[in-house]
This record gives structure tokens, sequence and C-alpha cells, in this order.
């Protein structure tokens, strides 16, 4: 099973969409900063799971959707590094 890891760019992701959406609903940004958290763990499994983004080649950058969100993350070796979360409507 692979080893997952998340960059400090993810982490911060996570921290920016709760302080955007806890001033509406605090229960809300935590359960969505939960169900972002806990997705990327069926990755271990099936790394492979997700689109691929060819132009990132040569590595393998991959993106899922969770709810409205994606998820970018990269396949290295035995590791999953998950790499940026944003909200789709989001501007990028």
């Amino acid at each position: 099973m692979m080893e997952l890891k998340w960059t400090s760019k993810a982490l911060s992701d996570l921290v920016r969409l709760y302080d955007f959406l806890a001033p509406v609903n605090k229960q809300a940004a935590a359960r969505i900063v939960q169900s972002l958290t806990a997705a990327p763990a069926r990755l271990k499994e099936y790394p492979r799971i997700g689109e691929k983004l060819e132009e990132f080649e040569p590595r393998e950058v991959r993106r899922i959707l969770v709810n409205h969100y994606e998820m970018r993350y990269e396949i290295r070796e035995s590791k999953i590094y998950v790499l940026r979360i944003w909200h789709t409507r989001e501007e990028r």
C-alpha cells in the first residue's frame, strides 16, 4: 500500500477553504474539511483512480473530484503527494 503525504500548499488550501466557509456555517465548513482530508485514503489502494493531467508530463499528476472540490495529487515511487485543493468555481 502506498504512503500518503500532504504538501504544505495542500494543507494551507484546507485552512483557506475552512476560513472562507466558517463565517457562514462553522459545522458545514468542518464537515467539508473532514471529507477532503478523508478522501485521499482510497488513493492508497487505488492510486490511479484519478484523471491523469497530461500537461504535467513527465510527472504523474492526477486529479479527483470530492463534492465540488478538485484535489490534485502526484504519484512518485511508493508515495502519493496531495498537491492542491480548490473549489471548482474558484478562479485558478
